[in-house]
């Protein structure tokens, strides 16, 4: 029994009082203070415990190891990747606007998350285009890959393989259809296709990735022109890289980079062999800016796999595009890349769901541009996404360190969905809703 003192008395106890539960209470310290807080001298056998120092690592391993989100990877990328490479990847048009704002897109949300849902297993799978993708995002047509690191599109196949995704090569790939397609046998591999002014060229290519096992065509329709990517022009970004007195100083603080470029086949490309001069005037000098609705007809004629258009920025080309045969859109501003203050893709995508569920279409509405985290792909999923896709997000990873640096910027990725869904009460894609975002409005 707890003993007690009555007001005036004053007798204290001359033991600890019993607490209910068969142990006294902490005896005071001068003070008034518990012992337990009274200053000692601490023993060897207390912090012995604590001691756990680990012998440094400085492999590429470890770094990777140690990089928790894609802004980590980015980090690394800066460090290991001369300027001009790194910035024909990590730059966008003109002021760069729209990059910033797709970027700032996913970060004005509020996550609505419903409570005492059982997310003892959450699955990420998905099916996209007719196929069961293992996570709801692909890796995103990039081109001149190999000139931000060596390993190039085939690291990028071969971990979307290992990670059960698709993969998409861009015309302007530094790999061949061919030698991706044997690099990632078991992969699900798609082609990006620019039209060009020469149609049997084209035709070369769409046969070529057809006989290579390609089931998706991409078409992308938003380069009429070359965008203005002023840090290229800043740099004296030409193919393949050029050697000046600037790159040369460049090149002493990354001499892995140079070593692998220079002692590596030569830049080739899964649409032509070779090419010198700058990446505007390539673009200028091949793409067609005379393309028309009719096109894609032709495109649908010719090609008998799966067909998606990507470029999408108004809901009635979403529409239209479907109606020309459209398997899919690809809701994308090319990454900030071509038109500053671009629409942003994660603010239209509600719009382009809808309407095409209106339209009782079963078209895929995938996503791209802005995605930096697992947090904003299963945004995109929420707000009406079936799919979406990485460029620069894995590119940090490939800069980073390789094949291990892609398969760390994915296993990020995954870790962020798998945290985020556990967290918003969801165990399954299908589950996510419109519900589970709310767009904030910025105040005025």
């Amino acid at each position: 029994m707890t003993q007690t003192i009555e007001p005036g008395n004053p007798e204290a106890p001359t033991k600890p009082a019993d607490t209910g539960t068969g142990r006294p209470s902490p005896a005071a310290a001068p003070g008034g203070l518990p012992a337990a807080l009274k200053r000692r001298v601490p023993k060897y056998a207390d912090l012995a415990p604590l001691m756990q120092f680990k012998k440094p690592e400085f492999s590429r391993a470890a770094r990777l190891r140690r990089a928790s989100t894609i802004w980590d990877l980015r980090d690394m990328a800066k460090r290991r990747t001369p300027q001009a490479p790194f910035d024909y990847t990590d730059g966008a048009a003109e002021a760069e606007i729209t990059l910033r704002r797709a970027r700032e897109a996913f970060l004005d949300i509020e996550f609505r998350p419903g409570i005492l849902r059982d997310v003892s297993k959450v699955d990420l799978t998905t099916d996209i285009l007719g196929k069961p993708s293992r996570l709801p995002v692909g890796i995103a047509p990039t081109g001149f890959t190999r000139m931000m690191q060596s390993e190039g599109e085939y690291a990028g196949s071969r971990a979307a393989a290992a990670a059960g995704v698709p993969y998409t090569l861009s015309t302007m790939g530094t790999a061949s259809i061919e030698d991706v397609a044997a690099a990632a046998p078991d992969g699900r591999n798609w082609f990006q296709l620019y039209l060009w002014t020469d149609r049997d060229r084209s035709l070369e290519l769409i046969e070529r990735a057809a006989k290579a096992g390609n089931d998706t065509l991409m078409v992308t329709v938003d380069t009429a022109v070359a965008g203005a990517r002023l840090r290229d022009v800043r740099n004296g970004m030409t193919i393949p890289p050029a050697l000046t007195i600037k790159t040369v100083l460049d090149a002493s603080y990354r001499p892995a980079w140079w070593f692998n470029f220079l002692t590596h086949e030569p830049l080739t490309f899964a649409s032509l062999s070779r090419y010198t001069g700058t990446v505007a005037d390539l673009i200028n000098s091949m793409f067609d800016p005379t393309l028309t609705f009719d096109d894609l007809d032709w495109l649908r004629e010719t090609w008998k796999g799966k067909l998606v258009v990507k470029g999408i920025q108004t809901v009635e080309d979403a529409r239209r595009v479907v109606d020309h045969g459209a398997d899919g859109v690809v809701v994308s501003n090319h990454g900030g890349r071509q038109l500053d203050r671009a629409p942003i893709p994660f603010h239209l995508l509600p719009e382009v769901s809808a309407a095409l569920k209106a339209d009782n279409s079963d078209a895929a509405v995938i996503l791209d541009t802005g995605i930096m985290s697992g947090a904003d792909i299963i945004a995109a999923l929420a707000l009406g996404a079936d799919f979406t896709l990485i460029g620069r997000a894995y590119l940090y990873g490939l800069m980073a360190g390789g094949r291990a640096g892609v398969d760390r910027a994915i296993e990020i990725l995954e870790k962020d969905m798998l945290r985020t869904m556990a967290l918003l009460g969801v165990s399954r894609v299908s589950e996510l809703t419109p519900d589970h975002v709310r767009i904030l409005k910025k105040q005025s």
